[in-house]
């Protein structure tokens, strides 16, 4: 009767005394990935060793061990690439896996050793290290604002063409419809635009000067009959 009672009694034990859970964290390649585990300390008494490992919690320890620590700093280190960077005297005993890659996903063991016969905290952690995101946005395409091919002469033409709004059609010369070949011709034909510009004032009433005449020659007419007549 009394061994049927300590049986009873060790398999209570052996299945209510621990406290396991399990989450899943899910990750992205190429960046580090916080795994959490938590114990709550009530004062520095209460800080006690741990251990993390590649596999789900066995009866004791971490089975493929990566990390250990006695509760005041990291003791054993499988990689560099494994670090407690909480605070370890507050309980704070989560994983930082850095740079991960999807070789990391799996199942982590925290085993947090507390004193006595089957009171350690185990907890499962599912890790899932995803592919890192990539872009769809098209990339920004940037165009030119210039409209005519390189060379052309439209610009240019344009320019010489605005001299040649104060003269009118019939007085414009005749080269001047033709566009320039270069800068140097441009040059030219603006230096003729402006010539003929100052030299038009005067050609603009060429018949005042045969009327001048003809009224010289008609006085000198009367001048010469008057005399005739005296005579």
């Amino acid at each position: 009767m009394l061994s049927n009672t300590c049986l009873k009694w060790a398999l209570l034990v052996l299945f209510t005394g621990s406290t396991v859970s399990e989450l899943v964290v899910i990750g992205e390649a190429g960046r580090d990935v916080t795994v959490p585990c938590l114990y709550h300390v009530r004062d520095r008494s209460g800080i006690t060793s741990m251990c993390w490992g590649r596999d789900r919690c066995p009866n004791s320890k971490c089975s493929r061990p990566i990390i250990w620590t006695d509760g005041w700093k990291v003791t054993e280190q499988h990689s560099s690439r494994y670090q407690l960077r909480g605070d370890l005297q507050r309980g704070d005993v989560s994983l930082t896996i850095v740079n991960a890659t999807e070789a990391d996903s799996g199942t982590y063991c925290c085993r947090v050793e507390v004193p006595g016969w089957f009171n350690d905290q185990l907890i499962n952690r599912k890790v899932v290290v995803q592919k890192a995101r990539i872009s769809t946005a098209s990339p920004h395409t940037y165009t030119s604002e210039q409209t005519s091919a390189p060379g052309s002469t439209s610009e240019s033409s344009s320019a010489v063409t605005r001299p040649w709004s104060s003269v009118s059609a019939a007085e414009a010369p005749q080269t001047a419809s033709t566009p320039c070949s270069g800068p140097s011709d441009c040059l030219d034909v603006a230096a003729n635009l402006q010539n003929t510009s100052v030299s038009l004032p005067s050609q603009q009433h060429p018949e005042r000067g045969l009327y001048i005449g003809i009224g010289s020659c008609a006085a000198l007419l009367l001048i010469l009959i008057l005399a005739l007549c005296i005579t």
